[in-house]
Order: structure tokens, then sequence, then C-alpha cells
């Protein structure tokens, strides 16, 4: 028997990043945004109050991405000489930022991800030396999501979160453990939840009682 529902075969996967439906979180953070752009004099009282317009109707992720298109995705380093050549950049506009695996770990990281999720997965990771500087900046309803081990250590004093939460999932487990790497993550997320925590284990591995490390 064939399905007759033309829709049954649609999923999230299949729509692009910029057709999902925008939620009143997503519109209320790009507000927020154009909000911090007027008072930086980015934008004019008559051309914040016409976007905070359009942000509010907007039906889609790619309707309020044009509405900060022409915002910088982060603010501007006060002193363009300390970052060091060591730091990788990474800038990018909607989708998944995703490193698992065998990926070589820098020094310095800075992420600017605007209207997408990040997730990476250290349990893996080529690492050489003993800290991780990673300088995130997370806007329209983005989620950190930080894989790790037992002796990884992420540190997130210096995050800022304006919408949302930091979920530590691995705090006073595997106390004994000496610490071996640490990630001290700084920067803001504009909307949505900062999740640290374990590799997710697999149904044998739940069965045995097994960690999934």
């Amino acid at each position: 028997m064939t399905d007759e529902n033309p829709s049954s075969g649609d999923s999230a996967e299949d729509v692009p990043p910029g057709d999902m439906k925008a939620s009143h979180a997503d519109r209320d953070q790009v507000v927020e945004i154009l909000r911090d752009a007027a008072g930086d004099g980015m934008l004019t009282l008559e051309e914040l109050e016409e976007r905070v317009e359009a942000a509010m109707a907007a039906r889609t992720l790619a309707d309020l991405a044009a509405l900060t298109r022409d915002l910088p995705v982060s603010p501007a380093p006060s002193d363009p000489g300390t970052r060091s050549a060591e730091t990788v950049e990474i800038n990018q506009r909607f989708g998944t930022l995703h490193r698992s695996g065998s990926w070589q770990v820098p020094p310095r990281l800075a992420i600017r991800m605007h209207g997408g999720d990040v997730k990476l997965d250290f349990t893996e990771a080529v690492i050489s030396h003993d800290t991780l500087d990673l300088d995130v900046y997370v806007s329209v309803g983005g989620n950190l999501i930080l894989v790790v081990k037992p002796g990884i250590e992420v540190a997130t004093d210096g995050l800022e979160v304006r919408v949302g939460e930091v979920k530590n999932r691995t705090t006073g487990s595997d106390a004994e453990v000496p610490v071996t790497f640490r990630v001290n993550v700084t920067g803001r997320i504009r909307g949505g939840d900062v999740v640290i925590r374990y590799p997710r284990r697999t149904l044998g591995q739940w069965m045995r009682g097994e960690t999934a490390i």
C-alpha cells in the first residue's frame, strides 16, 4: 500500500536552515541585536523601528537574518593586536558547526555563528597543549554543545548568556580523575543553552552499565 500523504517523507533535515520557522525566542533575540546596534550608533531610530516591526512579523530564520545581515556578526575586538596568529577563526551563518573525531584542537579558537548551533566533541580530538581559549558568539537562538571526557574541564565564568542557561552535566563526576586539558569559554550566547556533557551511551553500553568514553 502506498502512502497518499505527500508530506509523510519530509523531515526537519530536508528543510534548508533558512526556511526553518522562526520562534518567539528567535524574534526576541533579533530585536535585542537590533536594539544593541542602535545603541552603538549603527541604526537610526527610524531604521530600528522598521526592523523591529519586521522582526516581529518574520516567519522564517531567513527573514530574521535579512534584518541583521549588514550588522557585524560579532563585536569588534577592542584591540586588534591582542588576537594571536595562532587563533583559528570560524564565521558561519545558519546550519550546524560540528567538530568531532580526530580533529586538531588549536590553542585559541574564535567562533562566530549566526542562526545555528555549535557542537565540539573533544573525546577523540588531537590535543597537543594544556588549554583551549574558546571565544564564541552565537546568536538567534543558537546552542553551544561541548562533549568531553574525564580529565577535560570546562570553565564558563567568562561567558555571557543573554537568554538560556549553562548546563554542566559533568559536575561532580569522575572527581578523582586529574585534569589534563582545560577549555576556557568566553564570549556571548544570545539565546539558547550551553551544554557540557559526556558522550551518550549506545544501547549495548547502557545495558552493560558502561560509559561511552
